[in-house]
């Protein structure tokens, strides 16, 4: 029972490297984010959605992680979008659709090998959001295309990281 406890507790995730390292990882999701948020002042969309703040995790503090690399972000959004949105403009109004599209878009992003956590978080917006299905839409599309434009930019600085992954 005791190590049956542990193994919840214990930390699997490998050391970020360096303070250096945390440093430039923790500034460049507040980067991304600060010029994500500063487009949505800007354009008076609202693009600072609460899954972004998910990605620039994966995309600054995990840049080589599978679930990090730009067909992974992109391609993860935008399946989950068209999932939300089809499941929102089907059943709208219904609490159990933000399930559905939750569990249809895992099932797309397996299928698709275009898993990202965060997107998953996509159909309950879809479905619960104020505003439209179909602007949302396209606010995930171009927020996730940023975010990854910026993270390929910002890891070009020094400490350097290759990103996107280099395919061997």
């Amino acid at each position: 029972m005791r190590q049956h406890l542990k193994d919840f507790f214990a930390r699997h995730e490998p050391h970020c490297g360096s303070v250096l390292v945390g440093l430039k990882s923790g500034a460049g999701g507040m980067l991304g984010m600060g010029l994500v948020g500063g487009a949505a002042a800007f354009t008076q969309l609202p693009l600072l959605i609460a899954p972004f703040g998910a990605s620039a995790v994966l995309l600054f503090g995990h840049p080589a992680t599978p679930l990090a690399q730009p067909a992974n972000v992109i391609g993860g959004y935008a399946v989950s979008a068209t999932i939300g949105l089809l499941v929102a403009v089907v059943f709208p109004g219904a609490w159990w659709a933000a399930a559905l599209g939750v569990g249809l878009a895992i099932l797309a992003m397996l299928l698709l090998r275009l898993s990202h956590p965060p997107a998953g978080a996509v159909p309950i917006l879809m479905v619960v959001a104020a505003i439209d299905p179909f602007e949302l839409g396209g606010i995930v599309f171009a927020g996730s295309i940023a975010l990854v434009l910026i993270a390929s930019l910002y890891h070009r600085l020094p400490p350097r990281h290759d990103y996107p992954r280099r395919i061997a």
